[in-house]
């Protein structure tokens, strides 16, 4: 793998289990044109991923799903966080099967239309990952109680939020997984747009 401007000599691996870890060596040229030694990165790979947070123009509400998060608790007390609907994509599907199936499957909702919004890389520094984002149009009547596939050890409990107090929890902090933290602020800016067609 290389081009004019970077090369990876060599992976090193360094674990390989439900997600897998690598030293990647690499060298790759300054910003003057020289090149940099060759030195080791590890690299984290864990896949990638959707997330989809289902609105209701006409209740002007999102959905959202409250579950714990390991990985949270170093800097979140406690460590259950609300969140976009959200799953790990599976080989040969696409981004927009993921969003309708993790939807049914963590919130119980059949969306309607998908609005695909830029994709994001979370933490491009270390971790491979590639998150695909979507509003997607729900029915918030419909939505409601625990949900989650207990072979994946999930224990997902749904809630309905106006957008409005959605909004407010981002901006003050409730609000922190970044896959949710952007398609509300981008819903922020083009709810009108949204509703005009969904509502």
């Amino acid at each position: 793998m290389s081009d004019k401007r970077y090369e990876v000599l060599r992976k090193e691996e360094l674990y390989d289990g439900y997600f897998r870890a690598d030293r990647w060596h690499v060298r790759y040229r300054r910003h003057d044109g020289t090149w940099l030694d060759e030195h080791g990165l590890e690299v984290f790979d864990r896949g990638h991923a959707v997330s989809v947070l289902p609105y209701d123009a006409k209740a002007d509400a999102v959905v959202l799903v409250e579950q714990f998060r390991v990985a949270a608790a170093p800097t979140t007390d406690p460590p259950w966080l609300m969140e976009a609907v959200a799953g790990a994509t599976k080989p040969g599907e696409v981004p927009e099967e993921v969003a309708r199936r993790e939807a049914l499957e963590e919130a119980g909702l059949e969306l309607g239309d998908l609005k695909r919004l830029p994709r994001f890389l979370p933490s491009p520094g270390a971790v491979t990952e590639e998150l695909h984002v979507f509003i997607g149009q729900a029915d918030s009547t419909k939505a409601g109680g625990l949900h989650g596939l207990a072979d994946e050890h999930e224990d997902i409990q749904v809630h309905v939020v106006a957008f409005d107090e959605v909004l407010a929890m981002v901006e003050d902090g409730r609000i922190v997984a970044a896959n949710t933290v952007i398609p509300v602020l981008w819903l922020a800016l083009h709810k009108e747009e949204m509703q005009e067609a969904w509502g």
